[in-house]
Parts: C-alpha cells; sequence; structure tokens
C-alpha cells in the first residue's frame, strides 16, 4: 500500500511545509497531562486553556518556536521534611505544544483558579486577486 503524501496530489503546490508540520506533531508525544480545552472564542480568535493545579505561574513557561505554541510546566519538589500517608498528588514536569497556522498570533496568557489561559488570534484573511500578464514568445 501507498503512502499518500500532500505532495502525490497535483493541484496542491506548496504543500510540504504542512505535512513536515503534521509529522512533527504527530511525534510531539503529547500525552494526556495537563488535561487541555481548545474554544472558539469569535470567528477569529482561540483560547487554549489548561488544567494545571498545583503549578505558581514561574512553575510555567510559553513561547513560540518555529510557529509551535510550546507550553512548559516545571515544579520543584518540597516535600523535603515531610511525611506522606498518601501522596496522590505528583510534582511533575510537563510539555505541551501546538502548531499555530500562518497568521495565528499568540496573545496574552492568565492563571485563574488552577487553569492556565492562552489566547490566540488568527488575522481577518484578505481577498486577493491577481492578474497575470501572458507574454508573447
Amino acid at each position: 500500500m501507498t503512502k499518500l503524501t500532500l505532495g502525490s496530489y497535483p493541484h496542491m503546490l506548496g504543500f510540504e511545509q504542512l505535512e513536515r508540520m503534521l509529522e512533527r506533531t504527530a511525534k510531539s508525544g503529547n500525552e494526556g497531562y495537563p488535561p487541555f480545552n481548545i474554544e472558539q472564542t469569535s470567528d477569529f480568535s482561540y483560547r487554549i486553556t489548561l488544567a494545571v493545579a498545583g503549578f505558581a505561574e514561574q512553575d510555567l513557561s510559553i513561547t513560540v518556536e518555529d510557529r509551535q505554541l510550546v507550553i512548559r510546566g516545571r515544579q520543584t519538589d518540597d516535600s523535603e521534611g515531610r511525611v506522606f500517608l498518601h501522596r496522590g498528588i505528583a510534582a511533575r514536569q510537563f510539555q505541551r505544544s501546538f502548531v499555530l497556522a500562518d497568521g495565528v498570533e499568540v496573545g496574552e496568557a492568565q492563571m485563574e483558579n488552577g487553569l492556565l489561559h492562552v489566547d490566540l488570534t488568527r488575522a481577518k484573511p484578505e481577498t486577493v486577486v491577481q492578474t497575470i500578464s501572458i507574454k508573447k514568445g
């Protein structure tokens, strides 16, 4: 069975970068932690919300790397000198990545009740019509 790629469709020119981005996203290893929501807040804006209970603002970092929104969390282990009878809340680190389309920009981020909200906006697409002149050969 032959693997179909975007490059194998003759009407889809220049989509090789999109294909590489999809492959990179599939390999990014995003597991189920922390859980998150993505909601569309208007025609041109989105909000990603991650459940980051137990993390402080200084434990989190948000970066944009090569058109990927990367959210990392790292808690310090403060259990020294404490005796746990049960430890169900682990201090663990995470990394969540989201591929951003061209024109999507990261806005502000805010913490609220153990939830990290990251707002995104997408530029309104312009309708462009270009006329190409034909030269005599």
